[in-house]
């Protein structure tokens, strides 16, 4: 059984290529490691030791600083679509990212300036 790919390009869907974060422990974790934001992503990330898990997990959040459930949503979406395209790339092994949605910034930034923005964070967050 193959996995689902994406819709254009044919790679797979962010869920089958990294793990996503879900629990709530893992979130706080992560809000406590390197953080760096930029106009349209607040991204934050940490090394986890030695034997907890493998590969690259990410999580998404959204506040209600955001907008309404509409508004949230959307954003999560382009979220979802710059870690699938970003991370494989940037993304080291053993790491957790979560990236926060800014309010009015980033469902309304143009695509690519939401792509930039990740990769200056990722580079940051490592370099």
């Amino acid at each position: 059984m193959k996995p689902p790919v994406g819709p254009e390009t044919g790679t797979p869907a962010v869920s089958v290529c990294l793990q996503v974060l879900k629990k709530r422990a893992d979130f706080v974790r992560a809000s406590s490691a390197r953080r760096q934001g930029t106009a349209g992503i607040h991204l934050q990330a940490r090394k986890r030791p030695e034997g907890e898990a493998s590969g690259i997990r990410v999580g998404f959040t959204c506040s209600k600083k955001v907008g309404n459930a509409v508004a949230r949503n959307r954003a999560k979406r382009r979220l979802r679509e710059v870690a699938r395209i970003v991370l494989p790339e940037l993304g080291r092994d053993g790491w957790d990212y979560v990236l926060v949605g800014r309010k009015d910034t980033t469902a309304a930034l143009p695509f690519d300036t939401l792509l930039a923005d990740m990769r200056r964070a990722m580079r940051k967050v490592h370099g």
